[in-house]
């Protein structure tokens, strides 16, 4: 075994085939991928035309100057047009696009596709009041609220960019990011509600206004929707109330077409240090892949599926998945303010129950804490309705992806476990739940019109069996055009390893039938004794015990290895006990050590394991590794400002001393 291609060490034997009756009725078979490969122009394109466009394409892909690519050139779009009015217009108008949910109960709104035309018209018109003009930026930093989709598509509607800011970071983190863009508008609130209590958000925008007023990029207007009713300061230079701005305003605004390369929005990427990095998505190219792509890998029957993504409109899973590519599809959906855990832990199984959602997509990390809850939360709810479950943002490990699909799914829904980015703009490769005999853990096959490898580091395709670089040897539709303001940093991120290929730091494996298992960054990969080990499938093998809930390996240093995988590891309740009896905290962390030798090998032994209540993570739910590596190393902790839960990292470190070290 090489240290040059990441070692292939654990097996699943398990598969699930497609159940008949879906398979039968699929929106996307078999053919799709043999009539993608015989002609890819002209297979995008054929997706193309399931959108409403102003001025036909002259061409579909202009890739003469790599790495920067345009679609569907020649060609005018509107993203707002195609999200809203087509649908009005083909008579849906009563069919509700958002059943809105807010965290406290009884708190909740019906959102018809007319009633959302009538909204976004308004916004527009209220943005055109405020100065704003097809080019200028627009920041938006709300909860998860109606009015930050009536925002999103009023700026698309205009043309103006927009950038969606998470509503847990900082001032510092907004104002970069205002700044680096050069927002004329921001759209925030006075708060919104976050484990049953209000949380403000205008606070932190007046510290962000306040940064910038001196420069080159102040902030002309501050848009403010009052959503929880708290006391917030005021400049009447500045800040203007959403209900007097826009609630008077016209229904009726005038779209304009727009180029297909026009700028939709901003998009920074969480993680990041130093200055932002704002990935750029264009309208015609994104809006066919994420449309296309939400209908395909969901299988999505417009008039009978009530569709729900869990993602926070602040990440681009809630752009691309709850924003566009359903409202472009004519979907109904819920969109869901608050937390799975207020007031009780069954909240999102419950909304379930209510609004019959037959289409659900989230995180892991979601389903490994309802896993550590334990499955009798989700039994006392009627999630029948549940016929397609999806799985986003890391990869899911094997023992996860069983219980999600036994638990919530029946022991009988398909699971699609989806792998693309911030940059890719739409999902890449996925099983096709009418198609795919799917593997827990593994996202499959690239979908139909997708070129990705796995290679070396010469950047040769590895044999079946083996591991490396997760790559894109051809552009597609959704992919980021830039890094906004910074072409040479775009080239130098994402393509200059090999010549045209894209390669954005993730690695995978293909098993013996050739299908991929993303292993997460390559940044976390261990090199251990000449062996390049995947945290994610030592953190699989953990999860795979049946009183571990959740962990996190991270390759810390070591004499003799080089480096040795420790790990953190977070119990389910039912285990916690145990563990807390004296003695039965050694055995158990060596029952747990043993465990991954068996599944893996005794090259992959965690040299330390910790039992942790909680795990550092972003507010998007990614575990900062790095943090815990600074722990395992007894170095100075690092920047914790992205954690969702800074005081996690006392609680780890004060912990660390017990933990076992042979």
């Amino acid at each position: 075994m090489t240290s040059e291609a990441l070692s292939n060490l654990s097996h699943e034997d398990r598969r699930f085939p497609p159940p008949e009756d879906l398979a039968a009725s699929a929106n996307v078979k078999a053919d799709a991928y043999d009539a993608a490969t015989a002609d890819f122009e002209g297979f995008w394109a054929e997706q193309a035309d399931r959108l409403d466009w102003g001025q036909k394409w002259d061409r579909v892909l202009n890739w003469d100057d790599p790495p920067f690519a345009k679609w569907f050139e020649g060609g005018t779009i509107n993203a707002s047009v195609n999200c809203v009015d087509r649908h009005v217009q083909a008579g849906n108008g009563d069919k509700v696009a958002i059943h809105w949910v807010g965290e406290p109960e009884d708190d909740s709104r019906d959102i018809t596709y007319a009633q959302l035309q009538d909204e976004v018209n308004k916004a527009a018109n209220a943005l055109t009041s405020l100065g704003v003009t097809k080019g200028d930026r627009v920041a938006i930093y709300l909860p998860m609220i109606p009015e930050c989709v009536f925002t999103m598509l009023a700026c698309a509607r205009l043309g103006a960019p927009h950038t969606v800011v998470f509503g847990g970071f900082s001032a510092d983190a907004l104002a970069s990011r205002v700044e680096d863009c050069g927002a004329k508008v921001v759209v925030t609130s006075d708060g919104g509600y976050r484990r049953g209590a209000p949380s403000a958000l205008k606070p932190a925008v007046d510290d962000a206004v306040a940064k910038l007023a001196d420069g080159e990029h102040a902030v002309e207007h501050v848009l403010v929707v009052r959503r929880t009713g708290q006391d917030v300061a005021w400049n009447d230079d500045v800040d203007v109330w959403w209900h007097d701005v826009v609630d008077d305003q016209s229904t009726e605004h005038e779209p304009e077409m727009h180029d297909a390369e026009h700028p939709l929005y901003v998009m920074y990427t969480s993680g990041t240090t130093g200055k932002p990095k704002g990935i750029l998505h264009t309208t015609g190219g994104y809006l066919v892949g994420t449309s296309y792509t939400h209908w395909a890998v969901f299988d999505l029957k417009p008039d009978t599926d009530v569709y729900w993504c869990t993602a926070d409109v602040g990440w681009v899973t809630g752009h691309s998945y709850m924003v566009y590519g359903p409202l472009a599809n004519g979907a109904t959906q819920v969109m869901y303010e608050g937390t799975p855990d207020s007031p009780h832990k069954g909240r999102w199984w419950e909304i379930i129950e209510k609004y019959g959602v037959t289409i659900f997509y989230t995180a892991p990390t979601a389903i490994r804490t309802f896993m550590k809850w334990g499955r009798e939360i989700p039994d006392k709810f009627d999630l029948s309705s549940v016929r397609v479950l999806g799985s986003v943002g890391e990869p899911i490990n094997p023992e996860a992806y069983v219980w999600y699909r036994d638990t919530i799914g029946a022991g009988k829904t398909p699971v699609v476990d989806t792998w693309w980015q911030t940059e890719t703009g739409q999902i890449l490769i996925s099983p096709l739940p009418g198609v795919t005999e799917a593997k827990p853990g593994s996202a499959m096959t690239p979908l139909p019109g997708i070129d990705a490898d796995v290679v070396n580091d010469e950047g040769e395709s590895v044999p079946d069996g083996s591991g490396g670089y997760l790559i894109l040897r051809k552009p597609w539709p959704a992919m980021l055009r830039t890094i906004w303001g910074d072409d040479e940093r775009y080239k130098d991120t994402y393509w200059s390893r090999w010549p045209n290929v894209y390669f954005a730091g993730d690695g995978a494996k293909k098993d013996e039938d050739g299908d991929i298992w993303v292993l997460g960054r390559v940044d976390d990969v261990m090199n251990v004794s000449g062996h390049r080990l995947s945290t994610t499938e030592i953190e699989s093998a953990l999860v795979s015990h049946p009183k571990v809930a959740e962990a996190a390996v991270v390759g810390a240093s070591d004499e003799m290895t080089g480096q040795a995988p420790c790990a953190f590891v977070i119990l389910r309740e039912t285990a916690v006990e145990e563990a807390d009896e004296p003695g039965e905290g050694a055995d158990l962390v060596q029952e747990l050590r043993n465990h991954v030798a068996k599944e893996i090998g005794a090259i992959a032994k965690p040299r330390q394991i910790l039992i942790v209540p909680e795990l550092p993570k972003t507010r998007s739910g990614k575990i900062m590794r790095r943090l815990l590596r600074d722990v395992a190393e007894n170095r100075e902790i690092g920047d914790v400002t992205t954690l969702a839960d800074s005081s996690v990292m006392n609680l780890i470190q004060s912990g660390m001393s017990g933990s076992s070290d042979e």
